[in-house]
């Protein structure tokens, strides 16, 4: 049964010539018996108003316009050679229902126009006898039904379609829009999570590096400044490793770990051990707070130590053998002030600009942007005594 139905489904006009044969087969019976009864030569008339009407109905899909002029012309011509109704008029029906359903906008009008006026065409050019004029008038408004039903039930169905196209076409825009926000998310996730590696990596590297070389240069004359120093590069190393499995621990799927795997993110207390660091690793940090501390945000504090690790960093790599650096942070009413300077030789503003020493880390570029996801400011550039100076403003809310 399902293979019949999905064959009809398959073959529309197919179907429609099946029943357009049928009602040709009827309409040709009935006019000849109505010849046969009456005496008139009908059958010249009957036959080509027949085939007319049935063909609308077979190519009422193909070309419903066509068609639905060519109804209304049968139509007319039916009334002139006075044709009294036939089986076959049935297409006329189906035509108006097809262009109320699917046909374009000046061709609903135009069935609508033909729906109201069949029906009192008709009772007028074939009326019922006997009848009063309020009788004749009943049954013209009784014939109008089927043709304005019929337009009724065609356009209830193109509106049907409409609103379901609609919803299809608001659906695949918000499936689309889902996934442009999911593409964004996915970016800023990830520029977030390079921006931690840079960091992570490029501060605790440069120590290593430093202690590295500083061991091989005394390694025959002090031993026991050469083995501080390993030890150095080794808690380094773990403290870097440690870092990164907390960043690669955030691609997991919903996975928190809580066993003490994965440390935390870094805040301002562990400015202390971040300054000392750099102190053991050869470069002199001067640290002072000022103000009262208090709890902060934890995308401040994030923020505020990843700006001294980076401002270091560069410091530790590109202010020269005697470099020296101050750090400030700065409590105010509604703001954490942060304050990074160094005495070294520096480097061209836009070397930072253009993304990082390195040429692939994020420079100033990667501070601007945490600074301007927590709504601060930032400012950078050479002193006019030499060296580099960073400041920044971090605008405070109470921590919940």
């Amino acid at each position: 049964m399902q293979r019949l139905y999905d064959f009809l489904r398959r073959h529309p006009t197919g179907v429609d010539g099946f029943w357009a044969l049928i009602l040709f087969g009827m309409s040709v019976v009935g006019g000849t018996t109505r010849q046969e009864a009456t005496g008139s030569d009908l059958m010249a008339a009957v036959v080509p108003i027949s085939l007319a009407l049935c063909l609308v109905i077979a190519l009422r899909r193909r070309m419903p316009e066509k068609m639905l002029v060519l109804a209304a012309a049968t139509g007319v011509a039916q009334l002139i050679v006075d044709v009294p109704p036939l089986p076959a008029d049935f297409g006329m029906l189906v035509i108006i229902y097809t262009v109320a359903a699917t046909g374009v906008r000046w061709t609903s009008r135009f069935a609508l126009v033909g729906a109201l006026c069949a029906g009192p065409l008709a009772q007028l050019r074939w009326p019922t006898e006997p009848a009063s004029p309020l009788g004749s008038m009943a049954i013209a408004v009784f014939q109008t039904v089927p043709f304005a039903l019929a337009w009724v039930l065609g356009d209830s169905l193109r509106t049907r379609r409409a609103y379901f196209a609609q919803l299809e076409e608001r659906a695949a825009r918000l499936e689309k829009e889902r996934e442009a926000q999911s593409k964004v998310a996915v970016a800023a996730e990830r520029a977030r999570i390079a921006r931690e590696l840079h960091d992570v990596v490029a501060h605790n590297v440069s120590v290593m590096v430093v202690q590295a070389d500083g061991a091989a240069y005394v390694l025959d004359a002090a031993p026991d400044q050469a083995k501080k120093a390993l030890e150095t590069i080794s808690s380094t190393g773990r403290q870097a490793l440690a870092e990164m499995r907390r960043l690669l621990g955030v691609l997991r799927t919903g996975e928190h770990q809580e066993s003490g795997e994965y440390v935390p993110q870094p805040d301002v207390e562990q400015l202390d051990e971040l300054i000392e660091q750099c102190r053991r690793s050869g470069l002199p940090v001067d640290f002072r707070i000022e103000g009262t501390p208090r709890p902060l945000p934890s995308g401040v504090e994030l923020t505020a130590y990843r700006i001294v690790q980076e401002a270091l960093t560069n410091t530790r790599k590109h202010g020269g053998p005697n470099a020296g650096a101050s750090v400030r942070l700065v409590y105010f009413d509604d703001g954490l002030g942060l304050l990074v300077e160094d005495d070294g030789k520096g480097a061209p503003q836009e070397l930072y600009e253009e993304g990082g020493f390195d040429g692939q880390g994020h420079g100033l570029i990667g501070m601007r942007e945490r600074v301007g996801m927590v709504g601060g400011t930032l400012d950078a550039g050479p002193r006019p005594g030499g060296g580099f100076r960073i400041s920044a403003l971090l605008p405070l809310k109470p921590a919940h």
